[in-house]
Formats: structure tokens, C-alpha cells, sequence
């Protein structure tokens, strides 16, 4: 190497630790600096080695994905790699530079500077991001690069070709390509933020400033001439709220990923609020309308006593289309705080159905947001209802923790104001939010409801059956009911029968059906309940 590049390469790299330079074969030719403390050996002893062994293994693609993209004249980086030298037990950083010199034989410049570990932190194995790693480490990026001025902007990618090129490699060619993949994705990111969202679509934040068909061409240029990239970019407004700004690229991800042209129109995240805005009212005007107009079904689960199988309620379900799940609609009613028409209209017509039942047999359990709970327009509501008198020991409320409740003292309050009226209230999910036990604490609930993630892996799970046992042991000193949900086997059946478990609900029992049940085939009480034996619930 000449003098004049290596003045060159020390003005380009002027604050780094290690410089070195690699031949188009990818070994060392030139090394200056502090190689013993970064790579642990000489500079002698790294020429004409491979210099992506200076990386630690799962971040060698990006290393090599980041040399391969340089083009002439331009530099690249830096980005946030893990080095292959560990000193003190523990895994090193460093910020990784790469230059392509004018007129130097193809050769490529780099550079090593150490550094803390990244904030956001790369996964350990080297692979993208999932949805919920992404926005992690897009809302570190934003929040940083806001501190630092820089403007970013959220790339969307789809890598048509892909899905083609993987069908014809199998096994190491095939893991080879996804490394290749997401080191080629991480090389253009900042910040590690890069995801992969199914398919042949992908997702990253860098720095703005640079034509989506440029991001295209160097993806072909590091990863094939197979391949058929297609990018659009969205610019983060600098001076925007950092959480306003991550709603607005959640909404540009999720239209993206269904691929229903939302934003297609949109330039920035900015804008994207505005759509994601006007399409948010849209949905909400449609989900009052459908509850005003009554435009819901009412589906029916039984609940059956462990001890003998017998029918002891049903839970009350609620189905806008019978073949989908209702849950991504009641997730936004509960976001825009507007859950408690629903809940009204539901507890109203399972009322209807309360007192159309001559029987005076059937019970029914409806549920209730967090939100909604805290109301007093809803306690109201069901003190009038109540009025009649003849509901009372038939209905069940069972409080949802899918929304958090931010007033327990009242919440407790209205929960003793319905227990007044003799109807029963559960604490629902329990075990699935941070805030189970504060509630059980606080809430003096008629029945605990464990969430069906721990029950479905009873058998398979010892932490999962202590749990269960431990839970049911406190229910009982307070004197309070359990439930399983998501009972599919007869092995949970019996496992949570040995455990104490008061009640169970699931498809082992019965699906959600359009009229409840009497009786569970095969159950030693099912003659009495046809008969119309009456029940309780404790």
C-alpha cells in the first residue's frame, strides 16, 4: 500500500482502534492499530488470514454483507458488531467502518473502534428481528437518533425471488442463505433494527438519504443476480413524539405485511398517523354501529364441575362473523376506550336470555373489560336489570385483564355492589397479565379463572402443574372458586381434577355452540340435568 492511501484511510478512519485493509478474496493485506487488544494476535500474524474471523460467528455475515456492498468512493457503516476476541469471560463490541478506496486494486478499507454493548442488542444468534424485536429496537433507534439528529427512515422491503431460491437449496445451502439474508438486512439497518415479517417481506430503519432503488441494487450486488428486491421508504419525522411515531410504523408494518396498499400513498411516518388516524374512526364508527344494531351473535361454552362433569354455567361468547375470532376487534374497542357499549349489549341480551329460560336452570358468566368494570354508568345499568330480582345466583361476571384497570379501589368497590345484587363476579385470565395477583389481592372475587397457557401444558410442564397447585391452594384459603380454561385432554382433565381444580371449561367439555348444553356426553349426572336438577355455583 502506498503512503498516500494510508493517509487516505487514517483521515477517512481517524478514530479507530483497528485499520486494516482485505484483498476481493476477503484476507487481510494491511493491518494498523491495536490489534492485540481487538483480535487478540499481531498484525503480522492477521495478514492474509480471513478477516471475518475477527467476528464473532453470528455477525460475520453482516461484516461480509457490509464489504460486499461498498461500491467505489462510498463508505459504509458503521454498524455494531460482536468481535470473535473475548476478553474478561465476556463478549466484546465494536463499531465496524468499511471504505473503498478510489483507484486501490478493489480493495476495501475497514475499520474497528470498541464500544459498549449496543442499547437495543442484536439477537444472540445473528438472525432479524421477529414484529415485537423489531419495535424494541426501532423505538431505541428513534429515541436515539432523535438525541443525536439523525433522520431515519423505515424501509419496506419485499425480496421477490426468495421464497423460489429457497425451494431449491436444502439443508447448510439453505441455512446459509438465511444467514446471508439477515446479514445483508442488518448491514442496512441501524441500530440492529431489522425484521423479518413471513414471507418474502422485511423491514428496516437507517438513516434517510438514500433511494429505495439504491437499497434494491445493493441487495443484488451482495446477495445475487436471482434476486428481485422491491423497496419503499417512509421518513420518521424527527421532531415527532417517539411513541407517536411507533404507532404510526406499527400501522405501516401491519398494512404492508397484509399487503392492502394502506399507506401505499404515504411519503412518511407522519403521514402514515393520518391514515392510520382516519382508518382507526372508520373502524370504530363500524363497531358501534354493529353494537347498536345488535349485529353480534351469542355463542355458549360450558363450564362442568370436575368432580362429576355436570353442566355448572356457560360462558357467554361473542361472534361478529361465527368463523372469526372477534378478539383483534375487541382489542381496538378496549384501545379506543370504547368496550363498554359492548359489554352492555352483551350483558343485556344474555339477561334476555336468563329470563326467557323457564327453567330458571340455566346460568350464564359474561365478560367485562377492565375498563368497563370501573364504570358507573355499566353498575347502573345492571343494578336496573337486577331489578326484577329474579337473576339472582344466575349470572356471572367475569372481569378480562386484556385491559388494565387503573382504579382497583373502585373496581372494588362496584365488584361488591354486583355481589350485592347476588351475582357472582371471577377475576378472568388469571396468571396472563403482570397484575393477576394485585387483583386477587385487592379484588374480592367469587372465582379465580387460571389462563388456558399454563393449563394446555399441564401434563408436559412440572413449573406449569406447581403453579396450578400452588394457586389453588391460596384460591381455597380465600375462599375462592377455580377454573381451568383451554381443557382439550383427558390427561389435563385429570391432572387438574388432582390438583384441586374446582371447574373446567375447553373442547374436551364442548365447543361454543349457538344454544347451551344440559349435560356433557358420558357424564354420571347428565339424566338429573336433563331432568332439570337445579345447580349451584360454589
Amino acid at each position: 500500500m502506498t503512503v498516500e492511501p494510508i493517509r487516505f484511510l487514517a483521515l477517512a478512519f481517524a478514530t479507530a482502534d483497528l485499520l486494516f485493509e482485505v484483498d476481493a478474496g476477503g484476507a487481510v493485506t494491511f493491518t494498523a492499530g491495536a490489534s492485540m487488544r481487538l483480535a487478540g494476535q499481531s498484525g503480522e500474524a492477521l495478514a492474509g488470514s480471513a478477516w471475518a474471523r475477527l467476528l464473532a460467528e453470528p455477525d460475520r455475515a453482516l461484516g461480509e454483507s457490509l464489504v460486499a456492498g461498498v461500491e467505489e468512493g462510498e463508505r459504509r457503516g458503521p454498524v455494531a458488531v460482536r468481535l470473535a476476541f473475548e476478553a474478561d469471560g465476556g463478549p466484546r463490541f465494536a463499531a465496524l467502518s468499511v471504505f473503498r478506496l478510489p483507484g486501490n486494486g478493489g480493495r476495501v478499507s475497514c475499520a474497528l473502534t470498541a464500544t459498549d454493548p449496543p442499547a437495543a442488542g442484536a439477537r444472540p444468534d445473528g438472525a432479524l428481528h421477529d414484529r415485537a424485536g423489531f419495535e424494541t429496537a426501532a423505538q431505541v433507534a428513534i429515541e436515539a437518533a432523535q438525541a443525536g439528529g439523525v433522520e431515519l427512515e423505515l424501509a419496506l422491503i419485499e425480496l421477490q425471488g426468495l421464497a423460489r431460491r429457497k425451494g431449491e437449496l436444502a439443508g447448510p445451502e439453505a441455512e446459509a442463505l438465511a444467514r446471508r439474508v439477515a446479514g445483508a438486512l442488518r448491514a442496512e439497518a441501524l441500530a440492529d433494527a431489522a425484521a423479518d415479517l413471513g414471507g418474502e417481506r422485511f423491514a428496516i430503519l437507517h438513516r434517510r438519504g438514500e433511494p429505495p432503488e439504491v437499497l434494491a441494487r445493493r441487495l443484488v450486488r451482495v446477495l445475487g443476480a436471482w434476486l428481485e428486491p422491491r423497496a419503499r421508504t417512509l421518513a420518521v419525522d424527527p421532531a415527532a413524539d417517539p411513541t407517536r411515531m411507533m404507532r404510526a410504523l406499527r400501522f405501516a408494518v401491519d398494512s404492508f405485511v397484509a399487503g392492502d396498499g394502506e399507506t401505499a400513498g404515504a411519503t412518511s411516518l407522519s403521514e402514515v398517523v393520518d391514515l392510520s388516524l382516519r382508518q382507526t374512526m372508520a373502524k370504530a364508527g363500524a363497531f358501534e354501529t354493529l353494537v347498536q344494531a345488535r349485529r353480534f351473535e351469542l355463542m355458549f361454552q360450558p363450564v362442568v364441575a370436575l368432580s362429576d362433569l355436570s353442566v355448572r354455567h356457560h360462558e357467554v361468547l361473542v361472534r361478529f362473523d361465527r368463523d372469526r375470532s372477534p378478539f383483534a376487534m375487541i382489542r381496538m374497542a378496549e384501545e379506543l376506550d370504547i368496550i363498554e357499549s359492548l359489554d352492555r349489549a352483551v350483558a343485556d341480551e344474555a339477561v334476555k336470555r336468563l329470563r326467557a329460560d323457564r327453567t330458571r336452570t340455566l346460568r350464564l358468566a359474561v365478560n367485562v373489560s377492565g375498563r368497563t368494570i370501573v364504570s358507573p354508568g355499566f353498575l347502573e345499568m345492571i343494578s336496573r336489570l337486577a331489578a326484577g330480582g329474579d337473576l339472582a345466583d344466575r349470572l356471572m361476571f367475569e372481569v378480562t385483564e386484556s385491559a388494565v384497570i387503573d382504579d382497583l379501589a373502585l373496581a372494588q368497590k362496584h365488584v361488591q355492589a354486583l355481589q350485592a345484587m347476588r351475582f357472582h363476579v371471577c377475576l378472568d385470565d388469571f396468571g396472563a397479565g403482570a397484575a393477576s395477583f394485585a387483583y386477587l389481592q385487592q379484588l374480592s372475587v367469587d372465582v379465580v379463572k387460571i389462563d388456558g397457557a399454563y393449563v394446555r401444558e399441564l401434563v408436559s410442564s412440572g413449573r406449569d402443574d406447581a403453579m396450578i397447585r400452588h394457586l389453588v391452594g391460596l384460591c381455597r384459603e380465600l375462599r375462592v372458586a377455580t377454573v381451568a380454561e383451554m381443557v382439550e385432554t383427558r390427561e389435563v382433565a385429570d391432572a387438574l381434577r388432582r390438583a384441586g381444580v374446582d371447574y373446567a371449561q375447553g373442547w374436551l367439555f364442548g365447543q361454543p355452540s349457538r344454544e347451551p348444553v344440559t349435560a356433557i356426553a358420558g357424564s354420571p349426572r347428565a339424566a338429573a340435568r336433563r331432568m332439570g336438577a337445579v345447580e349451584q355455583w360454589g
